[in-house]
């Protein structure tokens, strides 16, 4: 692989003063110039051994977001959260607060669709409704966390353009560098993301997340600790830091159990709004 160590990888980054989630792992900079497709081919398989990685067909998982800014205490919030690979290549994902009592029972659908799209909608108890969440909102911040709408969404390789920058170390682990691009700018509030992935596991240990300045990432993800939990790697702790405020959402997942036999009515608005028919299905 072409070595660019001269690349200065941190050059001005803002870093925090503290340190799900990704979720997702969802992996963009104007004036770079691109290769062609055919020239990139090790980018571009990094990133879908990333999007392959086995995680089993469906996913429970009970946890903890803790959310903490200067000068007060952490909030902390339990979650449930449910994932469902379907057939045709459709997944479904829905995430449940249990505690504290101002937001439990809010809970999130997101439906990532074949084709890259993906259709989310939003539960408040205290309306009692469910709204769909519009394509617009991208940048919108999940329940005030420092996760947006769209860091809760799949995202395909092939919607970025992606490009080996180098190797670098990172949590410890010597790990390929990889920079994706959207390809059409209008379908992510990013930029641009850069990401640390250890070459082993095909786990990234960081996520740099660029919005309007090419040169200084916005937001950072960081992988604190990870196991081996039923054959599949499980992302234990992780954290998602605003740069600019140093506010962060940190993501602990204290149980996990793969291979649920998760039905596909679980992941429907009616079950969104009713608690009671996944309660059954919770650690």
């Amino acid at each position: 692989m072409e070595q660019k160590q001269n690349l200065n990888l941190n050059q001005g980054v803002r870093h925090p003063a503290a340190a799900l989630w990704f979720l997702l792992l969802l992996f963009g900079c104007g004036g770079l110039g691109w290769a062609p497709h055919a020239l990139s081919d090790a980018a571009f398989d990094l990133a879908q051994r990333v999007y392959d990685r086995p995680n089993g067909r469906d996913l429970v998982t009970l946890g903890r977001m803790v959310l903490t800014e200067k000068g007060r205490p952490p909030r902390i919030r339990e979650i449930v959260t449910y994932r469902l690979d379907k057939s045709g290549g459709e997944t479904a994902n829905l995430i449940r607060f249990l505690d504290p009592e101002d937001i439990a029972g809010t809970g999130l659908l997101s439906i990532d669709k074949a084709e890259g799209s993906t259709d989310q909608w939003l539960y408040l108890p205290a309306l009692d409704r469910v709204r769909r969440i519009s394509g617009d909102r991208k940048g919108g911040r999940f329940v005030g966390s420092d996760l947006y709408f769209e860091d809760m969404q799949e995202r395909k390789p092939a919607k970025d353009r992606h490009r080996l920058l180098g190797r670098q170390t990172e949590g410890g682990i010597l790990c390929d560098v990889l920079e994706s691009v959207p390809v059409d700018p209008r379908e992510s509030v990013y930029s641009k993301r850069i990401s640390w992935i250890d070459p082993d596991t095909a786990v990234p240990q960081r996520v740099d997340y660029f919005e309007k300045d090419p040169n200084n990432p916005s937001k950072r993800w960081l992988l604190r600790s990870k196991k081996r939990n039923q054959g599949y790697w499980t992302l234990t702790d992780s954290r998602m830091i605003d740069l600019a405020s140093g506010h962060e959402t940190r993501m602990v997942v204290d149980v996990a159990l793969y291979d649920q036999k998760l039905p596909a009515k679980l992941f429907t608005s009616q079950a969104l709004a009713d608690e009671s028919l996944e309660s059954e299905y919770r650690p």
